[in-house]
């Protein structure tokens, strides 16, 4: 059983904060699909008809740039699956800022909506926009997207929002996690499994359970949703911090570790470089299924590399994190701490 420990009250924070250099660690290939443009444009367009936002919403959806995060992490995919990632990349924002101001039951809400959804899109009677753009983008994908494909995106769906319960539970309680609960709880969270999922769909393959569900294949796809995660906590950290959110590994290591926050900085960014490192280590030593099946994988182990390469490369695109100064950021890797939300 996970034990949880009050969060503080406040912590101390410096004025300035070095990031550590997470891209120079990492020399995979980054490439962009050449559908990027349409896509975007078109989910761009899906998004603000479904998501019913204000203008202000329209416009952070357009600094967010997930039509970009989605052409670097499925390079290779033809446009009409192209179009179905990036639709379901905008709406997977758009459910994490949902959630994020949901207390548990409401949370359970927008779940019972969802999976009802993608589990019976041709009988489920949906009632909310965000069970329509479920219901919408689901049915293109099982039109091509292979029947392991489809149960494991559903599952590792459930799976999040199961972890967004405990996090909405412990975001009521004030409650900070263990470094090991916290790793567990994150990698669902992060709603990087179900995107795994789309990367068997959107280069077709067909992939066997006994195949996904080997040790190294669970492997790889832990440390690059452990890149993906941990160095978003690193780059959210300023912006969550402002809002008195502690649902992040900063957070977590000043807490257990006792840690200031440069040193609790450098630590998640030695985890994230070793992730790196572990997921290199791993590819080098996956089995062999025969010629087939090797080269479905080494395109579903590419396509985890994408997420690593390419999520480290969007961030400082993207004014999610970083608002119009990204590329500064990323440059000298300095963030001037935002003072908190009253």
């Amino acid at each position: 059983m996970s034990t949880s420990k009050p969060a503080p009250t406040q912590l101390a924070h410096p004025a300035k904060i070095i990031m550590p250099d997470l891209v120079s660690h990492c020399d995979f290939k980054l490439r962009i699909n050449r559908h990027h443009r349409q896509a975007a444009v078109a989910s761009e367009r899906w998004m603000f008809k479904g998501g019913n936002l204000d203008e202000q919403g329209r416009t952070a959806f357009r600094g967010l740039k997930a039509g970009l995060l989605t052409s670097m992490c499925y390079p290779d995919a033809a446009y009409p699956q192209l179009k179905v990632c990036c639709d379901y990349m905008n709406y997977l924002f758009h459910l994490d800022n949902l959630t994020d101001d949901m207390d548990n039951s409401g949370a359970r809400n927008v779940r019972d909506e969802v999976m009802g959804a993608l589990r019976h899109p041709e009988s489920f009677q949906v009632s909310a926009k965000v069970g329509r753009m479920t219901r919408d983008y689901w049915r293109r994908f099982i039109q091509t997207g292979s029947k392991g494909s489809q149960e494991r995106f559903i599952q590792t769906f459930d799976d999040f929002f199961h972890a967004v319960f405990q996090q909405a539970i412990d975001r009521k309680n004030g409650v900070v996690p263990d470094l090991e609960s916290y790793i567990t709880l994150r990698r669902d969270t992060s709603g990087c499994r179900p995107c795994f999922a789309l990367i068997e769909y959107a280069n077709n393959l067909h992939l066997p359970d006994e195949v996904m569900s080997h040790p190294i294949i669970r492997s790889l796809e832990d440390a690059s949703n452990d890149l993906v995660t941990w160095s978003n906590d690193i780059f959210s950290y300023n912006v969550e911090q402002a809002r008195g959110d502690t649902h992040n590994m900063i957070v977590v290591v000043m807490r257990e570790q006792g840690m200031s926050l440069q040193e609790a900085f450098d630590f998640v960014g030695m985890m994230c470089k070793q992730s790196i490192d572990r997921f290199i280590a791993d590819r080098d030593n996956l089995p062999s299924w025969g010629p087939e099946i090797d080269r479905q994988i080494d395109v579903y182990v590419d396509g985890l590399a994408n997420w690593i390469v390419g999520s480290l490369h969007w961030t400082f695109e993207s004014t999610r994190y970083f608002g119009n100064n990204g590329k500064d950021v990323k440059a000298n890797r300095i963030i001037t701490l935002l003072p908190k939300c009253a």
